[in-house]
């Protein structure tokens, strides 16, 4: 019988309950066993949704306060020496500095680094190790969540950062590898692992999702060394985790360690499962990554029965396990709570709750024959066919515009040179001008006036009236202190996707559709289910506004191409470069109308340039060639005395 299994659940909760409790205890308006009992309220109620769902091999250890790395620094003691930590337990106000820092009278420390999970928009903290560092067992946290969860009558399959990923993920203060630590590591987790052992544990989940990348001679080994030995006298089931890409040339290293299971990502890369197979050996599990837990589309039964059903021909149902691509992490929760969304639109989509049915249903087709099968493979594919057939989905017209681009379409006019004494003749600003990347605070006052006239509780001219009085406060503030380049403030967005994406056709917009970016902060990401265009100008009122009231040349502020493709739930009925040269032709049309009203000096911010960057070296150039030709294509075709500006904040310039 294949297995229904679930790799990790979204912690926050349906309404943000994590993130208002959180912030409602660093404010000190609750106790932490308030904040304990919330959380611990989450986790029961994540279980028994899973349970009811039909999920058989159940995660625990996946929910986490703030960060899952986190959770694993504070388990094996990695805390760094400013924080003074010599206690064997740490408690939940230095697990709460280590990640936000500790300004008070006794202490002053910053925060650890944070920074992007792989190429999701999820942020994880980053593990510090120096040479003389050592490890000890300083939480309980992942046998405890164990226990509660049996409490209720619930087994789950706890869930570990493996130690050689976690290793790899850190950063190094002296000027040797982290992996040089394994030795002094493992007995932490040998010590889990006989912890959970004697609990009654049946399987641990082990991610190491850096067996997708490009791995050294050194980190492959470590792999070999790690689970060697933990696997040595553990006597439960060790599932092997990884996800985000293929296994590649660390497929026969991952095949051969001593595990009882391996998971693959099917989802991102499908073409691996052959190979997988035939090195798997005689006696592992294989869990099927085929529900995408990235994204936010109907999963494709019929693809998804076909390769499940290829890999059980070769290995026998007993063997084979169900799972998402990933953790659920990175989906929002609950589908049924968008009450708002185009139903048509809504029968194409897929949130967190609604993929562990289709884990579930897809196990159970395997296992059972059934009449009501007949009727929910149909309902699918009606489904994903109206999606492939939808007029709201297919625009030809944006299609033509990026079929019939031209290399001239990408590329400034004139060379460097002569576009810079164009500018300075126009501009004439100082030799060092003066600027500021653009927005400025959005203010409970602001927030509260735009929460009552999207309510309808105020019109819109009392709404533009506000609006106007900020600008000109902003304008006249800037002028005064001696800003050369000013700004508007950006007053009227709400968020610097969002505020684009609602005047784009294409994309929609949920209520409820959270996820976790980092600790308590939630993003809400846009859907782009269609063909992108521009019906309007987007920034030119609010921009020419602003203009109007300095003699000084004001900045036109745009979000790229990149970023409105990286933080969105993206098609994935075409290429990603497409979509991206969709947004990029948009932009490009209010640049020019920006241009047209008098902007000269146009920003446009692509702080997520990085994150779109491949895991894997092989691919990188090829997404860097189509990254840059969409930032030109957005930026080009204009006057030579127009100036344009990026911003490329969170970024790894090393990698650029």
């Amino acid at each position: 019988m294949t297995i229904a299994a679930n790799l990790g659940f979204p912690r926050i909760g349906l309404k943000r309950e994590l993130k208002k409790a959180v912030e409602s205890y660093w404010k000190g308006s609750i106790a932490e066993s308030e904040l304990q009992e919330i959380a611990k309220e989450l986790r029961q109620k994540h279980w028994k949704i899973q349970e009811q769902a039909g999920i058989k091999h159940i995660p625990s250890n996946d929910f986490s306060l703030y960060d899952h790395v986190l959770d694993t620094i504070s388990m094996v003691g990695a805390v760094p020496q400013r924080y003074n930590f010599t206690g064997n337990k740490i408690d939940t106000d230095l697990y709460f500095a280590m990640s936000r820092g500790r300004q008070d009278q006794e202490n002053d420390v910053v925060a650890m680094e944070m920074t992007k999970w792989f190429d999701t928009n999820y942020h994880y903290i980053v593990p510090e190790f120096t040479k003389d560092a050592n490890f000890k067992l300083c939480s309980n946290k992942i046998l405890e969540e164990y226990k509660e969860a049996k409490a209720l009558g619930i087994e789950t399959r706890p869930v570990l950062l493996g130690p050689v990923s976690f290793l790899l993920l850190g950063k190094a203060y002296d000027d040797f590898s982290p992996l040089a630590l394994l030795d002094k590591l493992l007995p932490i987790y040998e010590q889990v692992l006989n912890q959970l052992q004697e609990a009654g544990v049946n399987w641990v989940q082990i991610d190491e999702p850096c067996l997708v990348l490009d791995l050294k001679e050194k980190a492959k080994q470590a792999y070999k060394t790690a689970y060697n030995k933990l696997s040595k006298e553990f006597e439960a089931n060790i599932m092997l985790t990884t996800y985000f890409d293929e296994l590649g040339d660390n497929l026969e290293l991952a095949t051969s360690l001593p595990v009882e299971g391996l998971h693959i990502d099917l989802v991102r890369a499908p073409w691996q499962l052959d190979e997988v197979i035939e090195k798997l050996g005689n006696d592992k599990y294989l869990s099927l990554g085929l529900v995408d837990g990235r994204n936010i589309w109907k999963n494709n039964f019929s693809q998804s029965l076909e390769i499940a059903k290829k890999a059980v021909a070769a290995l026998g149902k007993d063997r084979i396990i169900i799972a998402p691509s990933s953790s659920l992490l990175h989906s929002p929760i609950d589908l049924d709570e968008e009450n708002e969304l185009d139903g048509e639109l809504k029968n194409w989509l897929s949130f967190a709750k609604q993929k562990l049915d289709e884990v579930a249903i897809i196990s159970r087709i395997l296992n059972e024959e059934s009449e009501e099968f007949v009727n929910i493979l149909k309902e699918n594919l009606n489904a994903i066919q109206s999606r492939q057939e939808s007029s709201k989905v297919h625009n030809k017209t944006v299609k033509d515009r990026v079929n019939n681009l031209a290399p001239k379409d990408s590329q400034r006019t004139s060379p460097f040179k002569d576009r810079i004494e164009a500018q300075t003749e126009e501009l004439k600003l100082p030799l060092l001008p003066i600027t500021t990347i653009g927005s400025f605070p959005q203010t409970k006052e602001l927030r509260k006036i735009r929460a009552d006239f999207k309510k309808g509780e105020i019109t819109q001219e009392k709404y533009d009236k506000f609006l106007s009085q900020k600008t000109n406060e902003l304008i006249k503030w800037q002028e005064d202190i001696g800003i050369d380049v000013p700004v508007h403030g950006e007053y009227e967005r709400n968020d610097m996707v969002e505020y684009f994406g609602e005047q784009l056709q294409g994309y929609a917009f949920t209520k409820n559709g959270w996820v976790q970016s980092y600790g308590s902060r939630c993003v809400k990401p846009p859907i782009i289910f269609g063909d992108v265009s521009r019906p309007k100008a987007m920034t030119v009122y609010w921009t020419s506004y602003a203009q109007k009231l300095t003699k000084k040349p004001v900045k036109g502020m745009l979000t790229g191409p990149i970023t409105m493709l990286q933080w969105a739930f993206v098609r994935d009925d075409q290429p990603r470069n497409q979509t991206c040269k969709q947004i990029a032709i948009a932009i490009s049309d209010e640049v020019k109308d920006l241009e047209k009203a008098g902007i000269n000096i146009i920003q446009i911010d692509e702080p997520a340039f990085r994150e779109g960057l491949p895991l894997r070296n092989k691919n990188k150039d090829e997404y860097l060639k189509w990254a840059v030709e969409a930032f030109r294509i957005s930026s080009s075709n204009i006057k030579n005395s127009t100036q344009i500006h990026t911003h490329m904040c969170y970024s790894e310039f090393r990698n650029l």
